[in-house]
């Protein structure tokens, strides 16, 4: 099990965009360098001045390629780092050699782990190891003293492994949010389309009925019909058997959509009054954009209920244009400095962008949280079908 372990660990891939450079990196290296600077005129028992300011920047300069870089820039700045206490034990300075702010150093051993694939780790962290103990091998403080140096060397490393394995959890709870919302949206679209080939089926079963005293021509497009209808229905259930919770044999019903609203909007609660404004022609909307309406007020309408403070309106509108269905949620909730943005409202942006649309969602410039979608609909003509009515 341990070798299976260590070869997981080794194998381990880089995590995925990981920023090249960003302004934070800028605004560390220049108060590394002014820190470096500061020391360096004030301090007095500096030996070996220049040397070990050129020591210093150069740490700060490795600082830049911590994260595209980690495994090269652990061992150079580490390289540099043991050079210095060996050229003392051959020159035998009066001081130890070297800068405090040379302590930069621990943003490397933070960045290994968090940025870096296993092997590097492994690697890098071999070399963080020697370099420590050549370090405390060569440094005349007591044992107590050399141990909590030794353990404050490593701790950066173990935060930054804490803050990968929290990052890589949060991902993968969002990709299961995003799959989930794939399958949710391919069961919609499943039952839509099994409703309607479903009446396509019994009308052609009908249809070979009636034309049974019409030429054999009509009969035979009417067996077409049929025949290619139950093979779309086939196919569909089984293309989608693996992602039914509740199996191929569920009740066909088209889900929830623009129709539901005005009951949805109902249920919240005597202490949030719901404005709902319905505008532009919304009977026609294809049955995947339908549900996906009813779904992000639906979300919306939740979220506002669980997160808002003091919110006593909610503000619904929905409107259709030429192509277009946009949907703005807005409430009046207080801002308490915290988002609203959990995994609802990314599960909501993964199905409109597979729907082709955009979702937003933040706060208010003054107050409340406010969300704000668009989504390609079917041109007037274009053989969208009306979904039933409840």
């Amino acid at each position: 099990m341990l070798r299976d372990d260590l070869r997981t660990l080794w194998t381990e891939p880089r995590p995925p965009d990981a920023p090249a450079r960003v302004r934070r990196d800028w605004a560390l290296l220049a108060a590394s360098l002014g820190a470096v600077a500061l020391e360096a005129v004030l301090r007095e028992d500096v030996v070996w001045r220049p040397v070990a300011v050129v020591a210093a920047v150069w740490l700060c300069v490795l600082l830049l390629w911590r994260r595209t870089r980690p495994l090269a820039t652990v061992t150079l700045a580490f390289g540099s780092v043991v050079l210095l206490p060996v050229a003392s034990l051959v020159a035998a300075p009066r001081e130890p050699v070297g800068l405090y702010t040379g302590a930069v150093v621990l943003v490397l051993v933070y960045a290994l782990p968090r940025w870096g694939s296993g092997r590097e780790i492994v690697l890098g962290g071999t070399v963080i190891l020697v370099a420590g103990a050549v370090c405390v091998l060569t440094d005349g403080s007591p044992v107590v003293e050399k141990v909590m140096g030794f353990v404050f060397l490593l701790l950066p490393g173990a935060v930054g492994s804490a803050v990968r394995f929290r990052v890589t959890a949060r991902e993968r709870q969002l990709e299961q949010v995003r799959s989930h919302e794939r399958e949710r949206l391919a069961r919609e679209l499943h039952d839509t389309v099994a409703h309607h080939v479903s009446a396509m089926v019994i009308l052609a079963q009908a249809g070979r009925v009636l034309a049974g005293t019409d030429p054999s021509a009509a009969v035979e497009a009417l067996a077409g019909v049929e025949e290619e209808g139950a093979r779309t229905l086939e196919e569909m259930r089984a293309m989608v058997a693996a992602l039914r919770d509740r199996g191929v044999g569920a009740e066909l019903a088209p889900p929830a959509g623009v129709t539901d609203l005005e009951r949805l909007v109902r249920t919240p609660g005597g202490r949030l009054r719901v404005d709902l404004g319905l505008d532009g022609e919304l009977e026609a909307l294809p049955p995947a954009v339908d549900a996906a309406v009813y779904r992000i007020v639906q979300e919306s309408v939740t979220n506002t209920l669980r997160h808002a403070v003091d919110a006593t309106e909610l503000v619904v509108r929905v409107a259709a244009e030429r192509h277009t269905v946009r949907v703005s949620v807005r409430d009046d909730g207080r801002r308490t400095g915290r988002g609203r943005d959990g995994y609802g409202l990314t599960g909501l942006r993964e199905r409109a962008t597979l729907l082709g649309g955009t979702l937003r969602a933040g706060p208010g410039t003054d107050r409340g949280w406010h969300v704000e979608a668009e989504l390609p609909r079917a041109r007037s003509g274009s053989g969208a079908h009306s979904r039933p009515r409840r």
